[in-house]
Order: structure tokens, then C-alpha cells, then sequence
């Protein structure tokens, strides 16, 4: 048994204890894969105009699987492990013909809660997402709600959103209704505040965010676009494949567009990091300062960050270039896939971020 099937077998028992049992069992398809237990990913392209494929496709070993999963989740807890905080729990549903996965932190009596709406990847589950960006823990300390909707493989074999089909790209149609439905439905049954919905994801849902900030500003205060695309930057199939290679068509900025924070690789082979720069355009419009800086994480990943601000002040975007970064979300966990463990830390930056911008109007 290698070291680190052994590391993600205690993250997944650290899981379980916290009651997060989807969590739990994505990190045991990561410790299966790490094992061999699990298929090679592999990446394809059928030339359907359903599909774009942007992560690679998971298999796992079915009967390994629920070994693994009896195996944690008969793991007594030790006299010394901290006891689960009140109320802080995931929970599971369905709406709007979706799954979906809601981390609920620690009760806080009287208080309304923010809530950060978060978008997976292509062929990526909300288990696989949370435990990847370690979104939940963040959350905890914070006090906020985390709804991860599950796109379903009926509506696009390999799970991504439809981001790039234009009926999926307008207020009140398509996925970008089925979400802000979603979004409005968990608000109304949990506490939760309306000034502070935001909405963040990766790849192909990433793409998905920026789609909901534009058609929905009235929802969502904030965006969190990782490795993704500006909305509008393609119409179909065709112009999606263009604009994950080199870049989108440029979409023009609107005043009702919502701050907005972007992380991206510039080593990112699957999303051009040209897609960064065009989601951040079109938030800011040509009149907004720019401050950049640059540092270095505590894993040793080099990154730029340029800090826009409007003519009074106000910071309407933040761009994140991680310096020799691929198609991964920036300091995640190897528990979830698609993650860079060495970069700055994504999840942190961008709910500090949503929770210094509450909607205004």
C-alpha cells in the first residue's frame, strides 16, 4: 500500500467524521486511482455538438469502491478526534431536474448566512469538486452555505454545463435558468442572506458562473471564474473548440456586470489563459485602475495578481495568473481531481473576495 493511497484514506476517514460522505467517497476514487485499483483517464472527442470535453473521464472499481467505502465508514472515532460542530452537516437533493449537494455549516442562531453556488468541472461530481477546492472547510470557518449542483450525463455525457450552446447562455433559458431557479429555491428554504449569493467554478463551469453574473446580477453579487470562459465567447460547438484554443469572441462590458475574481494557469493547455483576460474585460470596462503585485505560494508556485478598480475606488476584479500552471484549480487538495496543490490557494482568495462584495442593488 503506497503513501499516498494511506494519506487519502485518513482524508476521506477526516470526511466521514464530518459527515460529509459524498466528500468522503470521491477521495476514495482518488486513493482507487492512486492504488491502480481505477482506469487511466482518458480524453476524447466525439464530434457530437453535445459534448466538450475539458477533463478526463473516470472509471472506478466498483467492488474496490465498497470495500474501501465499509472500510471508512465502519472507522471508530478516537477518544481524542475534535467533536463535529452543531449543524454543520452535507445534505443531498433534487430540483429543477438536478441533483444537488449542500454543505450547511455551524448553526449560528438570529443570522442570515452567505451562499456560494459552486460549478463543477466536466466529468466532475460535487463530491469530487468539494473535496478538490477544500471549499467546505473554508466555509466552516466563514459561516457560509455551499450548494454544489450536479449536472447530469443525460444532459451532457461527459457532465459539463452547456456553456457554450446559446440557449443555455440567456436569462430565463436553458441551464442558466435551471440554476438561478435552484439557487432562489435553496435561499428561500435555509437562512440565508440575498445580498451575498455568489457563484464560482472550474473549466466548463467556470464558464457556467460567468453566464449566471451576466444574465443574473439581480441573484448572484459576485463570480468566481477558474480556468473557465467569458460569457458570450462562443455560440456552439465549433466556436467553443476555437475559443478554448486561443481565446473567445471579445464580449463588451455592461455596467449591471458583477465583480468578479479569475483564476487561471498560464501553462493551461485545455483553456487558453487568453479566456482569463477576456472575463476580466468584460467586468471591467476600459476606464478601471489596475494594481498588480506578484508573489510566490507556500507551495513555491510563482503567480501575478492585477487588482482593477473602478474611477471611485471600488475593486470590481481581481486576475490571478498562476506562472507554470496547467488546467487545475490553484492550491487544491489531491483528494479531488484537476488540482494544483502548489499554487496560491484558490478557495480562500475567492470567498474573501465574495464576502468583501456584497450586492449593492
Amino acid at each position: 500500500m503506497n503513501s499516498n493511497f494511506q494519506r487519502l484514506m485518513q482524508e476521506a476517514t477526516r470526511l466521514t467524521r464530518s459527515r460529509d460522505l459524498m466528500g468522503a467517497t470521491a477521495v476514495i476514487q482518488a486513493a482507487l486511482q492512486s492504488a491502480g485499483l481505477q482506469k487511466s483517464p482518458v480524453q476524447q472527442h466525439t464530434g457530437r455538438d453535445d459534448i466538450v470535453v475539458d477533463v478526463d473521464a473516470h472509471e472506478v472499481h466498483a467492488e474496490a469502491h465498497t470495500a474501501a467505502t465499509r472500510a471508512i465508514a465502519l472507522d471508530a472515532r478516537p477518544a481524542d478526534a475534535p467533536a463535529v460542530l452543531e449543524g454543520d452537516t452535507v445534505t443531498s437533493g433534487h430540483s429543477q431536474g438536478r441533483d444537488w449537494q449542500l454543505y450547511i455549516p455551524p448553526h449560528r442562531a438570529g443570522q442570515k448566512l452567505a451562499l456560494v453556488v459552486m460549478l463543477h468541472g466536466c466529468t466532475q461530481s460535487p463530491g469530487d469538486f468539494a473535496a478538490g477546492t477544500r471549499m467546505n472547510d473554508a466555509a466552516r470557518e466563514q459561516g457560509c452555505f455551499v450548494l454544489y449542483p450536479a449536472q447530469s450525463s443525460k444532459a451532457n455525457p461527459q457532465r459539463c454545463w452547456n456553456w457554450f450552446k446559446h440557449t443555455h447562455q440567456a436569462r430565463g433559458r436553458g441551464e442558466a435558468a435551471m440554476l438561478a431557479n435552484m439557487t432562489l429555491e435553496i435561499i428561500e428554504r435555509y437562512p440565508i442572506d440575498p445580498a451575498r449569493v455568489y457563484v464560482a467554478g472550474l473549466s466548463a463551469g467556470g464558464a457556467m458562473a460567468a453566464i449566471l453574473a451576466d444574465a443574473y446580477p439581480d441573484i448572484y453579487a459576485a463570480a468566481g471564474v477558474h480556468s473557465g470562459l467569458a460569457a458570450g465567447s462562443a455560440q456552439d460547438l465549433s466556436s467553443a473548440l476555437g475559443a478554448m484554443q486561443k481565446g473567445g469572441t471579445p464580449v463588451a462590458h455592461k455596467a449591471t456586470a458583477r465583480p468578479t475574481i479569475v483564476f487561471h494557469g498560464d501553462a493551461d493547455t485545455t483553456v487558453h489563459p487568453r479566456n482569463g483576460e477576456q472575463v476580466i474585460a468584460a467586468t471591467t470596462g476600459p476606464s478601471a485602475r489596475t494594481e498588480s503585485s506578484t508573489g510566490r505560494s507556500t507551495g513555491g508556485r510563482r503567480y501575478t495578481r492585477a487588482v482593477h478598480k473602478a474611477s471611485d475606488g471600488r475593486v470590481v476584479a481581481e486576475h490571478w495568473v498562476v506562472h507554470s500552471s496547467g488546467h487545475a484549480w490553484s492550491g487544491g487538495s489531491p483528494a479531488g481531481s484537476y488540482t494544483d496543490t502548489s499554487g496560491p490557494d484558490a478557495t480562500a482568495e475567492m470567498l474573501r473576495f465574495f464576502l468583501e462584495h456584497p450586492r449593492r442593488s
